[in-house]
């Protein structure tokens, strides 16, 4: 469920919305909401409300747009996160130092939140950097560089690997002596889809984020 903040303007029509539903049971119409904030046009109720989907705070179903159950249990009144509760020194011993010092978000780990997703990966061509069958590889929407991690779909299938941009074409290449490289022609680069840039990835041991030195290209 995305946890992408709101804009001042889609927080005002979200509180709206919630309020009402709130307090009328029903939700309200087209000419009320236009009404309500002054549009110009249905279109932009029908902007926000997308909006409002793709950041996780409404669900659709055949009955259209419904508040997210999520949002009812209070999961986005606010990032959720991990205390930080003091200050301790890596260095020679000193008094310890508590203190109500925020929170640490998956906003703190990945500045790029909002652009990322996560696709599970399925077989074992990765294990060479650590990514095994059954985890959850996080991508961000941007290019790939050469030599960077990331998915692409070609031929209908999808694939996470190495990617290198070679005079012979792109070299698809996996973390395990067990796969070969793949190799995409120029004449038929247009049927790549390039999906994500890889930036970390999620298992049951925990999140890791990807390495500065391993992956130095991406």
């Amino acid at each position: 469920m995305s946890r992408k903040h709101l804009t001042s303007k889609q927080h005002a029509f979200w509180t709206y919305l919630k309020d009402y539903v709130k307090n009328n049971g029903v939700w309200p119409t087209y000419r009320e909401l236009v009404d309500e904030f002054s549009y110009r046009s249905p279109n932009s109720v029908t902007q926000n409300l997308q909006a409002l989907h793709k950041k996780g705070f409404l669900v659709k179903d055949d009955d259209g747009y419904q508040i997210s159950s999520m949002v009812v249990q209070g999961a986005q009144l606010g990032p959720i996160g991990i205390p930080i509760t003091g200050i301790i020194t890596a260095g020679v011993l000193q008094e310890a130092v508590e203190a109500n010092l925020g929170t640490i978000t998956l906003e703190t780990l990945f500045p790029s939140l909002d652009r990322m997703f996560a696709i599970r990966v399925s077989g074992q061509s990765m294990i060479g950097e650590d990514i095994h069958d059954g985890d959850y590889v996080l991508l961000i929407d941007d290019d790939i560089p050469n030599g960077g991690i990331g998915a692409v779909m070609y031929n209908g299938e999808t694939s996470l690997k190495r990617i290198y941009n070679e005079a012979a074409g792109l070299r698809l290449e996996p973390a395990n002596d067990e796969y070969p490289d793949v190799y995409i022609t120029p004449d038929v680069f247009e049927e790549v889809r390039i999906l994500g840039r890889y930036v970390g990835h999620v298992n049951k041991e925990g999140i890791y984020r990807r390495s500065s030195i391993r992956n130095r290209a991406a």
